[in-house]
């Protein structure tokens, strides 16, 4: 028995020992991680994530073998994802960036990737791990993906026949009549980003249908939100929803035609013509609002029949709590109780 107890002793220790080298070799073998790198890139450029192994740990270790590994890193590291893994000839990219992610191999100390055709969901921090033989180097990149909204706005928008009335191909004129075009999916995420919140589903560029949730309650998101709310993808032809349309910045001037009298939506379009003008699309105002900050509390008419009004200082009576586009309705056209906002090419 006594033998049996020291024997097992021994082994314990044996183990510790071992335990205890093993964790000080791999404190001496493994490079701690640089300071983190901040890369910049354009929405749908290509970019360069660098990495490289040193020349030193190179010719120490050599490059036969070596494992390359990239990961997007989340808050919650269970969440992390994979984004390229290389091992000699073999090398395979995960989910949405399969087959546009690539080593850029430049020479055997290189590691660096190039991201083609950056989104939005790509900016975030980056892990690159590289395994040389018993060496073990680890570097983490900032991935900025700057342009987004920067020129241009996403607004909702529905017609005067109501909600819910649009086809993918109506809902593709609906954009273009209001000076814009549908939103991609891209666009929508930045602009929910930037506090868009919308309960009402409409088309995206892709043929997919969402909505944009920032205070899920009740049947807006519900226990999906926050976040962008996906029906998927949905009949071109049969299927009826809103659209998210999206405008460029103005190429022209966006202004308040000032009027002695108020105008039925007749003599709201013949006064702009009058004024060298024609009259403004809600692509036109939404795009004076959040890119110029245009601001004033008339309603006025627009080209699509609707009474509208911009915002960008919200104060009593002109939108207390929110900067937005105000939305009246789309009243009988033959009302003489509003104004009307022109837009002239410049």
């Amino acid at each position: 028995m006594w033998k049996k107890e020291k024997m097992t002793s021994l082994l314990c220790i044996a183990i510790i020992s071992l335990t205890l080298a093993g964790s000080a070799y791999s404190q001496l073998m493994s490079s701690p991680p640089s300071p983190t790198v901040m890369v910049l890139a354009e929405l749908g450029a290509n970019v360069t994530l660098p990495c490289r192994l040193l020349a030193k740990d190179v010719l120490e270790f050599g490059s036969v073998g070596i494992r390359v590994k990239w990961t997007k890193v989340a808050e919650d590291e269970a969440l992390n994802e994979d984004v390229l893994l290389s091992m000699g000839f073999h090398k395979k990219t995960f989910g949405s960036f399969a087959d546009r992610v690539f080593l850029t191999e430049a020479d055997n100390e290189d590691a660096s990737i190039t991201i083609t055709d950056v989104a939005t969901d790509d900016s975030g921090k980056y892990r690159c791990e590289i395994i040389n033989g018993m060496f073990d180097f680890m570097e983490e990149i900032t991935l900025d993906v700057q342009g987004g909204l920067n020129d241009g706005v996403v607004f909702p928008y529905s017609t005067s026949e109501g909600r819910y009335n649009l086809n993918f191909d109506n809902a593709t004129q609906a954009c273009l009549e209001q000076n814009a075009t549908v939103a991609t999916l891209d666009q929508l995420h930045q602009a929910w980003k930037g506090g868009l919140d919308w309960c009402n589903a409409g088309w995206l560029s892709d043929g997919t249908v969402y909505y944009p949730v920032t205070r899920a309650r009740g049947p807006c998101g519900g226990n999906k939100g926050p976040g962008l709310i996906s029906y998927g993808s949905r009949d071109k032809q049969k299927a009826r929803f809103d659209v998210f349309c999206f405008a460029s910045a103005l190429k022209g001037r966006f202004y308040w035609l000032v009027q002695p009298d108020r105008l039925t939506f007749d003599e709201a379009v013949q006064a702009c013509l009058d004024d060298g003008a024609e009259i403004a699309k809600v692509g036109h105002m939404y795009s004076a609002w959040k890119l110029e900050g245009y601001d004033r509390c008339d309603a006025g008419w627009l080209a699509d029949g609707s009474v509208r009004y911009p915002i960008s200082r919200p104060r009593k009576n002109c939108s207390p709590t929110d900067a937005a586009v105000r939305f009246i309705g789309f009243p009988d056209m033959m009302q003489k109780s509003y104004g009307v906002y022109c837009y002239k090419d410049e």
